[in-house]
């Protein structure tokens, strides 16, 4: 009996060994590809945007941008870092430079740096009821994001895309402001849609909860064509 146990407790070490080898969990996919990066990619986006002054008194814009990754280097945390040109026009034949930005993969998100603040944009893999602080990079503090949709995109003439909704901002008190914030990302596509509406409604005690626009902007990118170029 005991020259048995020995060869009892190899049969069991192995299979407990095999059981543990087919139940090991796959490789995480983090689906980085709801925001595709490559030198050469680009993307135009149809733009409406507003600037209120006072009330009764707005100004309202319509143009393209056309944002192309032009080129890539490798930073200081060795990440390779992608900078994006984004140009101008409003005709979609003349286009003016207006800024440069860049996008990183860093620590499961997309992390976007416009005017030297990085905004952590989407997380990865990206799932509703996600929530992250979209200025962890930033001194300014907290700043909860979530993805609120994933679903058949609603942009049009990218309805068969799968997309995800991030809510960065969505208060309304009916009162002194309205902020209302959100970006779509459509898979193998990227960013589809970004909206940013920040108003300020009239706080005198002849105007209070009249909401009456005192000044404030809003504007929305929606996507009209992507590709390499």
């Amino acid at each position: 009996m005991q020259k048995r146990l020995p060869l009892l407790l190899m049969v069991l070490s192995f299979l407990f060994t095999a059981c543990e080898e087919k139940t090991e969990s796959p490789e995480l996919d983090l689906q980085q590809e709801f925001q595709p990066l490559g030198i050469g990619l680009f993307w135009i986006y149809e733009v409406d945007e507003t600037i209120y002054f006072g009330e009764n008194d707005a100004e309202t814009f319509h143009y393209f941008y056309k944002d192309l990754v032009r080129s890539s280097y490798l930073n200081a945390e060795n990440e390779v870092t992608y900078i994006v040109e984004r140009t101008k026009s409003s005709d979609r034949t003349d286009w003016s430079f207006e800024l440069e930005y860049t996008l990183i993969y860093r620590d499961r998100l997309l992390l976007r740096t416009t005017n030297n603040l990085p905004l952590a944009a989407l997380v990865f893999p990206p799932q509703v009821g996600r929530i992250w602080n979209g200025k962890s990079y930033q001194s300014e503090g907290d700043d909860d994001f979530e993805i609120e949709f994933s679903g058949q995109s609603q942009t049009p003439g990218f309805e068969d895309i799968s997309a995800v909704r991030v809510s960065q901002e969505n208060l309304d008190d009916k009162i002194t402001i309205r902020d209302i914030r959100y970006e779509v990302f459509g898979e193998e596509v990227g960013l589809l849609e970004k909206y940013d509406e920040v108003l300020t409604y009239c706080s005198r005690n002849d105007c209070l909860g009249d909401l009456l626009i005192n000044g404030g902007s809003k504007t929305h990118l929606k996507l009209v064509d992507y590709g390499r170029n």
